[in-house]
């Protein structure tokens, strides 16, 4: 099972380049993985019947007593039988779905087996916090395949919708879930529903609480109100999603939870009067509502929901005999509403419609998909002899145990009442899809031209219905397989039911027929009438839920109004007034204060020091902004001075390389804004502004010097040299730390990197996020010789006067071609394509050099970083686009990808995260090798550094000057 779990996790990796090449067939190769989950749970059928629970367990945060241990029992089996089962189906299908489609369609591919890959998981985890994960992972999965037509704003609201509410009630649901684990003592759920786990005494308020939030996370996953609107909303996304996630997979995740949990919560005084009285309320709602749709989908939808309504009585009763019926119930739904779905999808593909007053006599041009769908219909309303039937009738015997019992009466009068209208909006389904139509005045309308479709797009809603039909005749197979599960649970009637295709002329017989008669006569007053009022309530969930989107973004906008002033020194000095009054205060509520100082530590402090005073000073006092910038950048080489003769070369070399990117990145900023100070906005108040910041340096001075008298343990940082040595294998203390010994710091800083670098180009780009530069070199003119003549316009562009457009001898840089003549230096274009190369060469000798000497990924990125502003500098955003020829986001990805990876990887082999393996070995001519995987991780910094400088000057450098170029052309700009 684990091993099935990771196959889902890789696979769908390579399914967008398998599409790529092959097309949709690639979807038969998609539909392999569940096959083989498939076949896997069913070899295990005997072993589950007999009460042998396959199992396995890997530990995977013992500190926390997380486990990845999967546990097929009865009820997982049958989940892990629907999951796979109707997945490959769907998967299968959408062979044909996407037929001749190309856009977007791997990505979807790898997200929906990778959704399967997400259920299969849950249904089968025996760790309660790892089940919340899975849950929230179906969550985003199910976010992306909803909003698959993202052109589209209604899938994307739809999206929206469902992940928010899913998302919000999985979060609900998780301190539900870490309650219940503290409370137990465990996170093993065979263990809290056996009651092999005692529950800790006086924990039962605590107890209640955790039942109500996880029915909440339950409830809301399922569609139950008032969180069923959701679900009709996303009928937006393509019918395969529709007919797995919310036919057969996600929405019964809630289902599962219940029914995972009633054994042991049940009888709580709590939980029947949430599941019953939410479930039969869902039940009527979604009914009524599918009664009154014209769309087959959102019937279908809506049927779906009242249908999850009764799953959530059925299964969260908590009695035996309605558990078993409810496992019958759970297995007729998935297959008869998949199939329907999946109709739909044939209609709609072939025909470009799902109205019902837009098909005509379709059923007489399709009889195989008519017939499929009044068989799934006929399991949807309990008509013989199909699985619905069985379940109904087992559904109604078990409510009729409990005779008057409110409890049981209650729930037996809802399931009769939605019973009737699954019957009406049934009938309402078949006719509007396949019935042939009459006008106004009686006369029947033109059949709707119905092109055949390829027998492999039907073989799944076939297969399906016949399933539907093969299910109720062995209803007393299922009955053997299923009673595992329901014994768990008392028999409240006193004898055990069975699940069988004839019981006899029993009362629920009667009370199904009945139910079926009456929803016939409903539709067919409904359909006389027309009228059937378009609401049930004056006002939806779903209002409410588009009221509270209103409120949260009229808030947003107060907010940002009254604190977002427009005015940076009012934001810097509310931090600093902050700062200096939360530190002041807490410095002098102190008592102990333990300050020990030292005049200086080395000579170099007394010369240093004084400059980077004055610096200061006078950068306070530039009336200029450049001027500003490299008075303060003074200050940051006198740190660099000090670094460096205080024996921290690795500190040094990487605040010279920060400081001269800070240099480049403020200049390529200072373009866009006045040149002198105070030029459109001058600085006002400045006695209160210097009060300030002398108050700011005496805070910050005075939290030094009670930070070195206060430690009173021995810091962990003693030890770093011998753990550098030891665990990481390096030299490099500095380094090795960053890799290994604190490596998720460095993950969070370099997750830090990436966002500070995405703010800031999407900033800048303002419609669009997509490297324009790059793309543009091909524009460049090709075989210019090495001159130094004036450049004239041609067709192909800049070109040098008298030059031969069909010489081979190129110029010093491609780029410099398109810079105005006037900004170009052919002595500095010579200097970096001679040095160009020997920078980067020194940038991956410090990376790899870092471990044991000063260096490593960080400093070795800025060095290639710096060459990069070479390129830019010499030859402009061209030239840029030609020495980086690659999206600066990939490069981003790609490290923190590695990165992650680096700290994963690990786990596979039953080790810490981020562990480091030390290999060593003579190879001949080369001589002594050593390598640390965790030179793997530094690489991963190394490109995101380096994706971070090509960022900040494709945005910064290359955007601004593109946009300059613009404004010059239109005449807004004068040069």
């Amino acid at each position: 099972m684990l091993v099935l779990l990771a196959a889902f996790a890789v696979i769908p990796l390579a399914l967008p380049w398998l599409v790529g090449r092959i097309g949709s067939r690639a979807f038969f190769v998609a539909a392999l993985l569940p096959v083989v989950a498939f076949v896997h749970a069913a070899m295990a059928t005997p072993e589950v019947i007999a009460g042998r629970v396959p199992a396995e367990s890997l530990p995977w945060i013992p500190q926390l007593g997380i486990d990845l241990s999967m546990r097929m029992d009865t009820l997982s089996w049958v989940l892990t039988l629907i999951v796979t089962g109707v997945g490959a189906l769907v998967l299968l299908y959408c062979r044909w779905y996407f037929d001749g489609k190309t856009q977007g369609v791997g990505l979807f591919a790898a997200v929906l087996l990778g959704f399967a890959g997400a259920m299969y998981g849950l249904v089968l985890t025996d760790d309660i916090i790892v089940l919340v994960m899975f849950w929230e992972i179906t969550s985003i999965l199910s976010y992306l395949l909803i909003g698959f037509y993202h052109a589209r704003g209604a899938s994307r609201r739809a999206a929206l919708q469902a992940l928010l509410v899913t998302t919000l009630g999985g979060l609900v649901m998780f301190v539900g879930a870490v309650m219940l684990s503290v409370i137990y003592g465990t996170n093993s759920i065979t263990a809290i529903v056996s009651g092999a786990a005692a529950l800790r005494p006086g924990s039962d308020g605590l107890l209640a609480t955790a039942i109500v939030l996880l029915l909440v996370g339950a409830l809301s996953k399922s569609a139950i109100f008032p969180f069923h609107f959701w679900l009709p909303g996303a009928m937006a996304a393509p019918t395969p999603v529709s007919a797995y996630l919310h036919a057969a997979a996600m929405v019964k995740a809630g289902i599962y939870l219940i029914a995972r949990l009633a054994p042991a919560f049940a009888e709580n005084e709590l939980w029947r009067p949430i599941v019953i009285g939410l479930g039969i309320f869902t039940m009527l709602l979604g009914g009524f509502q599918a009664l009154r749709e014209s769309d087959l989908k959102r019937i279908l939808a809506f049927g779906t929901v009242s249908q999850l309504g009764m799953l959530t009585v059925v299964l969260g009763y908590g009695e035996r005999n309605s558990a078993l019926a409810g496992l019958a119930l759970l297995i007729g739904h998935a297959l008869f509403k998949s199939a329907l779905f999946l109709v739909v999808g044939v209609i709609d593909r072939q025909l470009s419609t799902r109205d019902i007053g837009e098909l005509s006599g379709v059923g007489r041009q399709a009889p195989t998909l008519a017939v499929v769908s009044i068989i799934a219909i006929a399991s949807m309303v309990g008509f013989a002899p199909t699985v619905g039937f069985v379940a109904k009738e087992a559904v109604l015997s078990s409510l009729l145990e409990g005779g008057t019992r409110p409890d049981a009466l209650i729930p037996l009068v809802g399931i009769l009442l939605g019973s009737i209208l699954t019957t009406a909006y049934g009938l309402r389904f078949v006719w509007g899809a396949f019935w042939t139509k009459k006008d106004a005045d009686g006369a029947a309308r033109p059949a709707t031209q119905w092109p055949d479709p390829p027998l492999g797009f039907l073989a799944a809603p076939i297969l399906l219905a016949a399933l539907t039909l093969a299910a109720g005749f062995a209803a007393p197979l299922l009955d053997h397989a299923f009673s595992g599960y329901a014994d768990t649970l008392p028999t409240a009637g006193g004898y055990p039911y069975h699940l069988a295709l004839w019981h006899g002329w029993e009362p629920a017989l009667f009370l199904s027929l009945g139910s079926i008669a009456l929803g016939a006569l409903v539709f067919t007053i409904a359909q006389r009438t027309g009228r059937i009022p378009r609401r049930v309530l004056p006002f939806t969930a779903a209002d409410v839920y588009n009221l509270v989107l209103r409120m949260i973004a009229r808030i947003a906008v107060w907010t940002t109004t009254f604190t977002q002033r427009g005015s940076l020194p009012v934001y810097v000095g509310t931090i600093f007034v902050v700062f200096v009054a939360a530190e002041g205060t807490a410095l002098f509520a102190g008592r102990d204060w333990q300050i020990s100082l030292d005049a200086w530590q080395t000579p170099m402090q007394l010369v240093v020091a004084p400059i980077m005073i004055v610096a200061g000073i006078f950068a306070v006092r530039a009336r200029k902004r450049y001027t500003g910038v490299v008075l303060v950048s003074a200050t940051g080489l006198g740190m660099i001075a000090l670094f460096a003769t205080s024996g921290a070369p690795d500190l040094a070399l990487t605040q010279i390389l920060v400081e001269t990117v800070t240099l480049v990145a403020f200049a390529l900023v200072l373009r866009r804004i006045p040149a002198r100070l105070g030029e459109h906005n001058a600085s006002v108040k400045p006695i209160l502004r210097a009060i300030l910041a002398v108050a700011v340096g005496a805070t910050m001075a005075m939290v030094a010097m009670v930070a070195t008298g206060a430690r009173v343990a021995t810091p962990i940082s003693d030890r770093f040299p011998d753990l550098a040595y030891e665990l990481g294998h390096g030299k490099n203390v500095v380094n090795v730390a960053l890799v290994d010994l604190r490596g998720w710091d460095t993950m969070g800083e370099l997750s830090v990197l990436i966002l500070a670098a995405t703010g800031v180009a999407s900033l800048v780009f303002v419609t669009h996020r997509s490297d324009l530069i790059s793309r543009s070199i091909s524009a460049l003119p090709t075989g210019v010789t090495r001159t130094r003549r004036p450049l004239i316009e041609t067709a192909e562009g800049p070109r040098p006067r008298g030059s031969d457009p069909d010489s081979t001898r190129q110029t010093w840089l491609v780029g410099g071609q398109k810079v105005r003549p006037e900004n170009r230096s052919i002595l500095l274009e010579v200097i970096v394509r001679i040095l160009f190369h020997t920078i980067i060469v020194v940038s991956i000798y410090l990376l790899f050099a870092g471990h044991n000497l000063p260096g490593g990924g960080f400093a070795g990125g800025l060095v290639a970083g710096m060459a990069l502003v070479m390129r830019y500098v010499a030859g402009g955003r061209y030239e840029l686009g030609a020495a980086a020829p690659t999206d600066a986001g990939r490069l981003l990805g790609a490290g923190m990808t590695l990165a992650v990876a680096s700290a994963v990887v690990p786990l596979l082999f039953g080790l810490p995260p981020l562990k480091s393996v030390f290999w060593e070995a003579e190879i001949p001519v080369v001589g002594h090798i050593e390598f640390v995987t965790s030179t793997l991780f530094d690489i991963g910094v190394y490109l995101v550094v380096i994706g971070l400088v090509l960022d900040v000057l494709r945005s910064l450098g290359g955007e601004v000057d593109r946009q300059t170029q613009e404004l010059r052309e239109r005449g807004v700009l004068v040069s």
